[in-house]
């Protein structure tokens, strides 16, 4: 009896949901590219950034909150980071949809942010509107690969046999303090002496591999591209870095139903809710 009525009481002391929610939702980092043993990969592409708080992903105009009701379910999906050769999976709140970052294969080199070109091509990815950059544009001209594109800028273009860096990630406050997110892959070296692989965007994108070694993978929960390989001279492939998503409100209770793992915290007379992985509904009352 007296645990329900505690329970009543703070319910009773939470004023009502206000119905409109600030978000950031990042799609999964696309996986490193991986190729011959002799041209460099690709790094993947960052997973798609839109916000509402701060900046937006692809160089676009803050996004407006959404405006929710009480009661009624909201879909919430945190999109995982793309495994070695994979594009990154989508992340979803409500009608909010961030595409997975693109990764170096037929077909896939599109996304929230585009991959990177393998060595002697010109096939980087292209991004999203207000989401993601492109991978670094490529040259038939030289073997080394390029970076993935980021949400804050694009891949670096290719001038020799070594791997370029990664696009830049976007710093966003929406949890109360600034967090780095979507920052594209490195590409890799090729397999000339001493070649080196570019670094993942904003660090928090995965490293290339150079002419030995392998590459590393995307950070979790930012959506970060995955570091390109020659796992045909069996290097590993970096794997790219889940998503996640971030919901800021006034008032209210939130419910996170079953297959989500997430928290709320009080922050700056917000309520900010944090899901890293999953698929669920979230709800309010």
């Amino acid at each position: 009896m007296i645990g329900n009525i505690v329970a009543g009481f703070y319910a009773a002391s939470v004023p009502p949901f206000s119905g409109t929610v600030d978000y950031l939702v990042v799609a999964g980092g696309g996986g490193g590219g991986g190729g011959n043993s002799g041209s460099g990969e690709g790094g993947g592409g960052a997973g798609g950034l839109r916000s509402t708080v701060t900046a937006t992903g692809g160089g676009g105009s803050l996004e407006t909150a959404l405006s929710l009701s009480a009661g009624t379910n909201y879909t919430v999906t945190v999109g995982a980071g793309g495994a070695g050769i994979a594009k990154g999976s989508n992340s979803v709140f409500s009608t909010i949809t961030s595409s997975g970052g693109g990764t170096r294969d037929v077909g896939l080199g599109n996304g929230g942010s585009g991959s990177g070109a393998s060595g002697n091509q010109t096939n980087q990815g292209t991004g999203t509107a207000n989401q993601g950059f492109a991978g670094g544009t490529g040259n038939a001209s030289f073997a080394g690969g390029t970076g993935g594109g980021g949400a804050g800028s694009a891949g670096v273009a290719v001038t020799n046999a070594n791997g370029t860096n990664g696009g830049t990630g976007v710093a966003v406050s929406i949890s109360g303090s600034s967090v780095t997110y979507a920052g594209g892959g490195g590409g890799s070296g090729n397999s000339g002496f001493g070649s080196t692989g570019g670094t993942g965007g904003s660090s928090i994108g995965g490293n290339g591999a150079a002419q030995t070694g392998n590459a590393t993978n995307g950070t979790v929960n930012t959506g970060s591209g995955g570091g390109g390989a020659r796992n045909g001279a069996g290097q590993t492939v970096g794997n790219g870095g889940s998503g996640i998503v971030i919901l800021k409100y006034l008032n209210g209770i939130i419910t996170i139903g079953a297959g989500l793992t997430g928290s709320t915290i009080p922050s700056g007379g917000y309520q900010i809710t944090t899901i890293t992985a999953g698929t669920g509904n979230v709800s309010w009352a």
